[in-house]
């Protein structure tokens, strides 16, 4: 397979793992009282250190890969985290405000970003048919969301598309630091322990107590959260991401097909258009 088409691969993988990590995220609420969206972070955290760990252990980076760090890739690596845990917190407050599909719509501008970023500070080229096909994918989505930014849910439709910002930009960081060759274990080890650690202090003030299912549902969470991190780093380091950014937006469907399956939400005509606009783009990426 060449570099491009593992990336694909490694991104759609990463795209159905956050769709279940949203669908988990949103579903611990009703099985107990609203958790912060700080304490979700935290427990979905723990799960993604506990694999990374596993897997940064297993191997073997310690001894053979340390040497690869420097003061740049600790400096991204800080600023992919603090970006990265930022998303989270914005996402995981929207997604308990607003319909999933919406929350992770957008979520799901983080490509657009990341190819801006990739631009803006890897000085990656972008291509006029590359463009064309990010921008259907964001109308796409757009029809999806169909966010009005107005109202009782105008904080939350905000918190989502900050998430997508910071997404972007920690997507790029990625990207920047697999140029450093640092192992993908790591990055993701790094910045779920950060993420736990920025948790903590919120947790602190005030502390929602849980049910188990809840806890169990979390820890689901995590599960499909370390999926879409490992798949995600992997992507960005096997392709430039405007290569394969749009492929992320395949999340859409799967999110919608959880919501349906979990909630009953069944995606009108204008999310019905989104999709085959999010389908089209894609298509004409690939044949690119």
């Amino acid at each position: 397979m060449t570099g491009r088409a593992k990336g694909i691969v490694a991104i759609t993988a990463s795209a159905f793992g956050f769709a279940l990590m949203a669908t988990f995220v949103r579903l611990a609420d009703d099985f107990g009282a609203p958790i912060s969206s700080f304490q979700k972070s935290f427990f979905r955290n723990v799960i993604a250190v506990t694999i990374a760990f596993a897997v940064f252990v297993r191997g073997g980076w310690l001894s053979s890969r340390s040497g690869r760090l420097t003061a740049r890739s600790v400096g991204l690596l800080v600023l992919r985290s603090a970006l990265g845990t930022c998303g989270i917190f914005a996402n995981f407050y929207a997604l308990g405000h607003i319909p999933i599909a919406e929350g992770q719509t957008l979520n799901k501008t983080a490509p657009f970003f990341t190819v801006a970023f990739a631009w803006l500070l890897l000085g990656e080229k972008v291509g006029v048919h590359q463009i064309v096909s990010l921008i259907v994918a964001f109308v796409g989505v757009v029809f999806v969301a169909k966010p009005g930014f107005a109202g009782e849910a105008a904080f939350p439709l905000a918190m989502g598309l900050l998430s997508g910002v910071c997404a972007g930009g920690a997507y790029a960081c990625v990207r920047a630091l697999r140029r450093y060759a640092v192992d993908p274990a790591f990055i993701v080890l790094f910045f779920s322990a950060f993420s736990c650690l920025a948790s903590v202090p919120f947790m602190m003030v005030h502390f929602d107590p849980m049910t188990w299912s809840q806890v169990a549902i979390l820890f689901g969470a995590g599960a499909g959260g370390a999926l879409g991190q490992f798949g995600i780093t992997l992507a960005y380091g096997y392709a430039a991401p405007r290569d394969i950014a749009v492929y992320d937006y395949s999340n859409i469907l799967f999110t919608a097909a959880l919501g349906f399956a979990f909630f009953g939400q069944m995606p009108d005509a204008w999310s019905v258009l989104g999709f085959v606009l999010i389908l089209l783009a894609a298509f004409r990426l690939h044949r690119q």
